[in-house]
């Protein structure tokens, strides 16, 4: 979008150019008013005189009878409305010019023979010529006489037309002229300024976008100038400076991991030990007990020794599983394995876990509902979420009574696919539904303690969809607890 300035280029520009236009024309209206009429009676001189140089070259080489003399004269008197009559030295007529010279032929002799004219405005007053004006206001003429050393007399006269009129009519005019030229003008420079004038909002556009850190305008305009130039340069530093900041963002991001990572290392590390110290505490005892009691022979008979030595060994068992899912955790919660995003079927992982894990259920009586879906493809590390399922499922088996069945549904909205599941059984008291992804969290540590948990489970849970920045949860239910989690949907 192009924004509009205040005050706008556009406008600058027209008014600039319509100024320069009318500046233009009001000095052009000045020079006439001052040096037209100057001028003018300049031109008429310098006519005459040319029409003086003819006579003279032709007085001096003894031509003027000559047919040549007769056409130079000819065209003088044409080209400049002069009119001529030349006399030699008796008196006779040589050249009479046919736009009036006849009448000029008793005016040279009345100058040859001193008679009295009427009053004349000497102008200029040479060797052998004088410039003369006579005449009355509107009918008026620049008459030269003048009488040659070789005796030769001539009289030229040329009108001198109503000068102030005519640059009265001509600076009117010429004014007219120039206020509708400045106008249509200005209507044209107008629209066509827009041409000239929107490659260079559009750049004022972009760089004020780039000013809120937008780099997605792209100069696009082609002035076919120097502004595409500057276009492409805007476009260069946009992407520069995109390239820079994402890099500089990147970087900060990764230092405030890295202080983040670095504050929590020491609480999470006296967590750590504090939780092991606690967890190991008990089997370790009964190790150590039922440990001393054979080495000590407390009871002879061999099934009290297998007794002994079962517990010794599931203790142990359990301490090697506790252990094995901390350094999964660990590796989880400090980023140290990655996560790798694949497409695969989600509906086709859980029913392959639901079948290895059929003989559990079957030992513990309880019936395995999912409907059959068709296959439904996701987005995820397929990995971690069989790990993040296998947890919440044999977490279902544990907990699972009443009605004794564990539900499974797989449902997709908005991008997303949801898995839940359910199981029947008693629901999380409310003070624990926040703590149960705390890792060595139990709801009910005599039941955990029955069936082995370790209370890290959810919490490898939580560490693994965190890191593959999807949701999850928890909810009670009257006759039951729902556990799910959400992916990423494939797009059809």
């Amino acid at each position: 979008m192009i924004i509009d300035m205040k005050p706008s280029i556009r406008r600058q520009f027209a008014l600039i150019f319509i100024g320069l236009m009318a500046g233009t024309i009001l000095l052009c209206w000045l020079i006439n008013n001052l040096f037209l009429e100057e001028y003018y009676i300049r031109s008429k001189r310098q006519v005459i005189y040319d029409a003086y140089n003819t006579i003279s070259l032709a007085a001096n080489s003894d031509s003027y009878d000559t047919d040549e003399f007769q056409g130079k004269l000819n065209d003088v008197c044409n080209r400049y409305n002069i009119t001529v009559c030349v006399m030699d030295a008796n008196s006779q007529t040589k050249y009479v010019s046919v736009n009036g010279g006849e009448q000029l032929e008793l005016r040279l002799v009345g100058y040859i023979l001193g008679l009295p004219m009427e009053e004349v405005r000497i102008e200029e007053q040479g060797e052998d010529y004088r410039i003369q004006r006579t005449g009355q206001a509107g009918n008026e003429y620049f008459e030269m006489y003048g009488r040659l050393n070789s005796g030769i007399s001539f009289i030229m006269q040329t009108p001198i037309e109503s000068i102030r009129e005519s640059v009265d009519i001509a600076n009117r005019f010429f004014f007219y002229a120039g206020c509708l030229g400045s106008i249509a003008g200005g209507i044209i420079i107008w629209f066509v300024s827009r041409k000239i004038t929107k490659p260079i909002l559009e750049l004022s556009s972009i760089s004020e976008r780039m000013v809120h850190l937008d780099f997605e305008a792209k100069y696009q305009e082609r002035a076919r100038n120097e502004v595409d130039l500057l276009g492409e340069n805007i476009n260069k530093l946009s992407e520069s400076l995109e390239r820079a900041i994402s890099d500089l963002k990147t970087a900060n991001n990764e230092l405030q991991k890295d202080i983040e990572k670095k504050e929590k290392i020491d609480e999470m590390r006296k967590e750590f030990l504090a939780n092991v110290s606690h967890e190991l505490k008990t089997p370790i005892a009964l190790i150590q007990g039922y440990a001393e009691g054979l080495s000590e022979g407390i009871n002879e008979d061999p099934d009290s020794r297998s007794f002994y030595c079962e517990v010794i060994m599931d203790e142990a068992a359990k301490m090697n599983n506790m252990v094995k899912k901390l350094l999964t955790l660990n590796q989880l919660e400090f980023g140290n394995d990655v996560v790798s995003m694949e497409r695969f079927d989600i509906v086709s992982l859980i029913k392959n876990y639901i079948q290895s894990a059929a003989i559990l259920t079957r030992q513990n009586e309880i019936e395995v509902r999912m409907e059959d879906y068709a296959p439904v493809y996701v987005w995820a590390d397929e990995f971690k979420t069989e790990e993040v399922f296998m947890n919440y499922f044999s977490n279902a088996v544990n907990h699972c009574s009443g009605e004794r069945f564990i539900e499974i549904k797989v449902q997709s909205a908005m991008g997303r696919v949801r898995v839940s599941v359910f199981n029947t059984g008693q629901p999380i008291p409310r003070e624990s539904i926040e703590r149960i992804w705390d890792k060595f969290y139990k709801v009910d540590k005599a039941r955990t303690r029955e069936y082995g948990g370790s209370g890290v489970g959810l919490s490898i849970v939580k560490a693994i969809m965190d890191s593959m920045n999807q949701g999850f949860g928890v909810e009670n239910y009257q006759n039951g607890v729902l556990f799910w989690f959400e992916l990423e949907a494939v797009e059809d």
